[in-house]
């Protein structure tokens, strides 16, 4: 049989008040009415079967105890011991007598008021209905060098809860957790059982913590490589030179070849995210920056060079 999210086919929160429910109800059964011309009898009786349940005290806190964790349209199968629970207690009790108006779903909980008469039992259809909890996704957000170093971080996460009756409801959790060298963006760290707790006596779910990677003023980041751009004079590229590199797991000496040219890769192996065999590279791009020509003596340098150095860059349009 299908589930029914009376909550959701109402379209209210599972922690709405008695008023916002008779207010959504009374919204939708007056669109819905058969006799409007906006009229659906299906939807009219799911919306009727909705408030029959969320609009009585009694029946919205047993209904809630089956927990968040269906949804709706989803195929339902009763536990274990669910028909011995609620099998037996007859079918004449409903108030009103509209039960055979309502869906599989609804006369299978209540039937003709069983499910209220046996509402000492329901804990023992809890029980039986063991669950696991939800996994819950955080984001930890470090940076590079704690990526390629590792670190301890001390958090504070909102987790969320199911109290007695199915409402949610959030809780601060304080955590000191490792994070392990050589992670990268999106990696995940699980903390097993540090998850939402388990329903009916489930064990709890993990929680996942996902590694976002703050943004550094020196490299850029691509999957596992890391980029750093290398500012050149003209003369150090044209004849080449030693530049001392910074790279996240300790300075490099690196011979920039004679003739560079700007926007040219130069590449660090080994140098990025990650550790090992698995270990990124660290990408040199070569930027040329020229002194700007600022005094007479400057001018007449760059005048001398214009003179002696015919070279034209657009020689090929």
């Amino acid at each position: 049989m299908e589930y029914k999210d009376y909550y959701e086919i109402l379209g209210v929160d599972r922690s709405a008040s008695e008023a916002d429910i008779k207010k959504a109800y009374r919204k939708l059964a007056g669109k819905y009415h058969p006799d409007k011309p906006s009229g659906d009898e299906t939807k009219f009786k799911e919306i009727s079967e909705a408030y029959e349940v969320l609009g009585d005290k009694e029946k919205r806190q047993l209904f809630d105890q089956l927990g968040p964790n269906y949804h709706n349209g989803q195929n339902f199968q009763p536990p274990p011991g669910f028909d011995d629970i609620f099998g037996g207690q007859g079918h004449g009790g409903f108030g009103g007598g509209q039960a055979g108006d309502f869906s599989d779903f609804f006369s299978s909980l209540f039937g003709g008021g069983g499910f209220g008469q046996a509402q000492g039992g329901f804990g023992g259809f809890q029980q039986s209905q063991a669950q696991k909890g939800n996994d819950q996704i955080v984001k930890v957000l470090i940076s590079l060098e704690e990526a390629v170093q590792g670190a301890q971080k001390s958090l504070t996460i909102q987790m969320p809860s199911t109290n007695q009756f199915g409402q949610m409801a959030h809780h601060p959790k304080n955590l000191k957790v490792k994070i392990p060298a050589g992670v990268k963006q999106g990696s995940r760290i699980r903390l097993a059982g540090q998850g939402s707790a388990g329903l009916g006596g489930g064990p709890n779910g993990d929680l996942l913590l996902e590694v976002d990677l703050q943004n550094h003023p020196l490299y850029r980041v691509d999957d596992a490589d890391v980029i750093l751009n290398l500012p050149l004079t003209p003369w150090e590229a044209a004849l080449g030179t030693k530049v001392e590199i910074p790279t996240l797991k300790g300075k490099v000496n690196m011979a920039i070849p004679a003739g560079t040219q700007s926007g040219s890769k130069l590449r660090i192996k080994g140098r990025g995210l990650g550790k090992g065999d698995k270990a990124g590279d660290q990408y040199i791009v070569i930027q040329i920056h020229t002194p700007p020509a600022t005094s007479d003596d400057a001018k007449a340098f760059y005048e001398k060079m214009a003179s002696e150095l015919p070279f034209d860059p657009r020689s090929h349009f």
